[in-house]
């Protein structure tokens, strides 16, 4: 059984909240091991010497963090830590002979390292490199995030150079954003299942991460408007093109009222539009209609190359310096080479040349996962960079993910992007982009509709049932 190492009786503060600190402290260090069943919250309480309500409290907020989860009539156990869990389902190194369909990321091709390589050889021939000489200002340089303006300006949002920040991509955007409002125990909304930078992000502030129903088009207005009027919120961090890893699409009119109800309330909405140059409708950024409470992200990494990290964040105008502040003393400033290879790309039409290529390659993908994926295919669009898949009922994710690993091919399952106490929706994120060449997404495709043919190994047959 276990018991905590520190004595939580001399604890001047809330014994749960010493609890809560002595279980992470556990997990983290790996004396709290992945699946092992935690004390009952009365066994716990009667060892410790402190009431069941303190115990209850603990573990609720532990599992809140993503450190514990709760399974009906059978107990508490510990969870993989969220490196672990997406480090375990989304590769971190690429793996020769691996079809990796397991990280979003932009097609790079022949035309992509073409254009990396004139660009790497016009800055080499250029004889002034102001991009190297400077580190200030921390924002970006004027003329980059000028830049930036106009483009975003073509996209529907108009936003001003001082109320813009060069980021190194959009993840960073996003916790830029976070940080400028966030305080521990705010509570901050988000689609039910979500991308899991915004999952680490809550365990790193401390903030309350709550999950919001999602339908097609992402997460539902009335939804939003009742935890609203239930409790206080800060936030809501919301992707309203391509949800990842869901693959929503929000129309004009759920946009007008997310918007509508986040202005009523007072509520920052912090708006992922990384994938909406890939989007061939005109929908208005959410954050449009919200200049004094919207955080706008937006990158050239998902539409450009994987490589090219650099992103805009339009904060609202009076939260610029302390905005600047926060990206200051966690990374300085957005790279200014990077920064520099985008602002030029952006002003001589590579970037709409290179989202074209992007399109065109994604609906020549995206048809091929419908043809061979068929009705399992819950949700894609012909531009998006991956399709949200459901697999039979007579797998669980992590052995047909598994399965799929020794024939050669990596998805992603769920784990990594559910939010505290959804219901495991028994589906895998198929991503098309990246390296791949169109014939090895195809190999792909038919071994994941082979394996979906097959019924699990006796083993994982014997754990499910």
């Amino acid at each position: 059984m276990w018991l905590p190492t520190t004595d939580l009786s001399g604890d001047t503060g809330p014994k749960y909240k010493a609890l809560v600190e002595a279980i992470i402290t556990d997990i983290e260090s790996g004396r709290l091991r992945h699946d092992v069943r935690m004390p009952t919250h009365r066994d716990l309480a009667y060892h410790l010497k402190v009431s069941v309500q303190t115990v209850s409290a603990a573990y609720k907020e532990v599992e809140r963090q993503g450190y514990l989860r709760s399974e009906r009539r059978r107990g508490t156990f510990v969870q993989a830590r969220l490196t672990d869990r997406a480090s375990s389902f989304i590769l971190d190194n690429r793996q020769p002979d691996l079809i990796d369909l397991s990280i979003v990321r932009a097609a790079y091709t022949d035309f992509h390292n073409d254009l990396s390589r004139q660009m790497h050889r016009r800055l080499a021939e250029d004889i002034h490199h102001p991009w190297m000489e400077s580190c200030r200002p921390v924002a970006g340089f004027d003329y980059h995030r000028e830049v930036g303006v106009k483009w975003l300006a073509g996209m529907g949002l108009s936003a001003e150079p001082g109320q813009t920040i060069i980021t190194n991509g959009a993840a960073q955007g996003i916790f830029i954003a976070l940080a400028s409002i966030v305080q521990p125990d705010d509570v901050v909304l988000t689609e039910s299942l979500t991308d899991h930078g915004v999952i680490g992000t809550a365990s790193v502030l401390r903030f309350k991460l709550g999950a919001l129903p999602t339908d097609n088009e992402g997460i539902l207005p009335e939804a939003f408007e009742r935890e609203c009027q239930q409790r206080a919120i800060r936030a809501l961090v919301v992707t309203p093109i391509y949800t990842n890893p869901t693959n929503c699409l929000m129309g004009l009119e759920r946009r007008k009222r997310i918007a509508e109800i986040a202005s009523q309330h007072g509520v920052y909405v912090i708006e992922d539009d990384v994938y909406r140059p890939l989007l061939e409708q005109n929908l208005p950024p959410i954050t449009s209609f919200l200049p004094q409470l919207g955080f706008h992200v937006s990158s050239l990494t998902k539409i450009v190359m994987p490589g090219l990290r650099t992103g805009y964040l339009v904060v609202p105008q009076h939260l610029s310096i302390r905005a600047s502040s926060v990206l200051r003393v966690t990374g300085w400033m957005g790279t200014p080479l990077i920064a520099e290879m985008g602002a030029r790309w952006i002003e001589e039409g590579v970037v709409a040349q290179a989202v074209t290529v992007q399109r065109a390659l994604m609906r020549e993908r995206q048809s091929l996962v419908a043809d061979i994926l068929g009705d399992a295919v819950v949700r894609h669009h012909p531009t998006s960079l991956s399709a949200w898949v459901r697999i039979p009922e007579h797998w669980q994710e992590e052995w047909f993910a598994s399965e799929l690993r020794k024939n050669g091919v990596a998805v992603t399952i769920s784990d990594p992007f559910m939010t505290v106490k959804v219901k495991r929706p028994n589906a895998i994120r198929v991503c098309i982009g990246g390296a791949i060449d169109t014939p090895s997404l195809h190999r792909g495709l038919i071994q994941i509709r082979q394996t979906m043919d097959q019924m699990p190994g006796v083993h994982a047959f014997d754990v499910m049932y």
